[in-house]
């Protein structure tokens, strides 16, 4: 078994058995992007053949401060299951996470492909049909998130569960820029920030994803979701937390935390 099989297969070990392992870069090198993309290809490949599908795509480290924290100068992406989707207002067996922390987000629904090789930002436009509010649960197979760059890539951008609102807008009903963000766990706030705060626009990040996945052979298709990327700092999770993100000229969105086992 080759190392990047060999590497794939401790994530998704640690995946199901709900005990983190050690940092990828251990293994493949801190700064080994190509390698980290290649595991995480791996490890949605197992899960594809275990009956999830992809319905979106995520984008991470849109903060610059974030950027300069794990020594990268892009973003990253991972993959969206089927089997991540929380309704509205519900509830996250705690069970099902691990290392679990929250961001708020605005995310796109997509109604054209964007493929080719010369995307522009006007396609992108063109192509979102929806813009909704969304927190994305993020989450750690690495021990203690002790992750650099190599390490969450290969962990799927440390996806783990997202929900999306149901107060559902047009790109041109909303602005996407100066969209202000406040999220609260069990009613105090704990985030806050503002659309220009991811990249400068969730669009330009999108832009950024529609052109990379194209040029990988995997464009973004009709029908996707987008989480364009988060705009305020992560939250901490306990048992028993509730959230709200709530987004000026946009909406609302909540997902609650089972308790512990036990």
């Amino acid at each position: 078994m080759s190392q990047l099989h060999e590497t794939a297969r401790i994530l998704v070990e640690a995946a199901a058995s709900g005990v983190a392992c050690d940092p990828i870069r251990e293994t493949i090198g801190e700064s080994n992007i190509d390698a980290a993309y290649k595991i995480q290809d791996l490890v949605a490949q197992k899960r594809l053949e275990g009956g999830d599908t992809i319905v979106g795509r995520k984008i991470g480290l849109t903060s610059p401060a974030v950027q300069k924290q794990l020594g990268v100068d892009q973003p990253d992406y991972g993959s969206l299951f089927n089997t991540m989707e929380v309704m509205e207002g519900g509830i996250i067996p705690w069970e099902e996470t691990m290392q679990p922390k929250v961001e708020a987000e605005i995310a796109f629904i997509l109604g054209k492909d964007l493929t080719g090789g010369h995307i522009s930002i006007a396609q992108v436009i063109g192509a979102i049909d929806y813009v909704v509010p969304c927190i994305e649960i993020v989450g750690s197979r690495i021990k203690d998130w002790n992750i650099r760059i190599a390490d969450t890539i290969a962990d799927n951008a440390s996806a783990s569960h997202f929900v999306i609102g149901h107060q559902v807008k047009r790109l041109h009903q909303v602005d996407v820029v100066t969209s202000e963000m406040t999220l609260t766990k069990n009613g105090e706030k704990v985030s806050e920030g503002k659309g220009a705060d991811c990249l400068g626009s969730p669009v330009n990040a999108t832009w950024w994803l529609a052109k990379t996945m194209s040029s990988l052979g995997s464009p973004l298709r009709a029908g996707q979701l987008i989480l364009a990327g988060a705009l305020g700092p992560m939250a901490a999770v306990k048992p028993g937390d509730h959230f709200e993100a709530r987004f000026s000229g946009l909406g609302t969105v909540h997902v609650g935390f089972g308790n512990s086992k036990g």
